[in-house]
């Protein structure tokens, strides 16, 4: 079915998604031919911006949609609704498809740690044969002290990085949840913004009609004045040819034609 039939701005909205639905089924075939994790990324995150615009084009074709279902009959809402539907189904295939290429990118960075060094300085280092048992131990137990040391500290380190990783989590999350908010008001703003220039339109159009209306009565209301005019300077002519200088001129007497008999 052809939306323009039924709205032109649905109709624009639907080639708009249509032409990212195009972007995003190209983008994701060249993101396979991609091998650079980095350039992945970057696709990636590209595709994902389409794919915010692509959301809020819908919302804004469900605005469209429910504007005019009063309008519209029962069969073309359901058309409507089904359409709607149906990017939706669309959009989140490809959600699906972009979270399954971020799993894949973060699982080939791989952090990789560097252990402790092996061995230790000459000047630390006893032969075990040149020790005696006490030395033994005593040596012993400073390595434990200091493993033991090595352990609170790391363990120390990864609680620091828990609770840096919970508050940067929760900073995210509120900052997500503050651009999801300020998304929906500029879509809100952006699609008032079009109804006042429809209503402009329609305005503008309304007053260009009562300016034709109103020079047609000042007309009407000059022919009008100009006859009163005429009554009040002649008051007892009723026909135009009575007003001196409008009256149509008198016919010529015929021409008497002169003939020559002969004799």
């Amino acid at each position: 079915m052809d939306l323009s039939a039924i709205s032109e701005d649905l109709a624009e909205i639907d080639g708009q998604i249509n032409d990212i639905f195009r972007a995003l089924s190209n983008g994701f075939q060249k993101l396979e031919k991609i091998k650079d994790t980095n350039r992945q990324s970057r696709q990636l995150e590209e595709l994902t911006g389409k794919m915010r615009e692509c959301k809020r084009l819908i919302k804004e074709f469900d605005r469209e949609v429910k504007e005019l279902e009063n309008a519209n009959a029962a069969d073309t809402n359901r058309m409507l609704n089904e359409k709607k539907q149906a990017m939706i189904k669309e959009l989140n295939s490809y959600v699906a498809l972009k979270k399954q290429y971020a799993s894949n990118i973060d699982n080939k960075r791989v952090d990789l740690f560097e252990g402790p060094g092996e061995g230790l300085g000459e000047e630390n280092v006893l032969l075990a044969s040149s020790m005696t048992n006490q030395q033994l131990i005593d040596s012993g137990n400073r390595m434990m002290d200091e493993t033991d040391q090595a352990i609170e500290r790391s363990k120390q380190v990864v609680q620091e990085t828990i609770n840096v990783g919970t508050d940067t989590a929760a900073a995210i999350k509120t900052q997500t949840e503050q651009m999801s908010r300020i998304v929906n008001e500029l879509d809100s703003i952006h699609f008032s913004i079009k109804k006042a220039s429809k209503l402009v339109k329609e305005i503008g159009r309304q007053v260009a009609t009562d300016r034709c209306i109103m020079a047609m009565l000042f007309i009407i209301v000059l022919g009008v004045i100009a006859i009163i005019i005429v009554k009040l300077v002649h008051p007892n002519n009723k026909d135009i040819r009575d007003i001196p200088g409008l009256a149509p001129p008198a016919p010529s007497a015929p021409s008497r034609k002169l003939f020559w008999y002969p004799n």
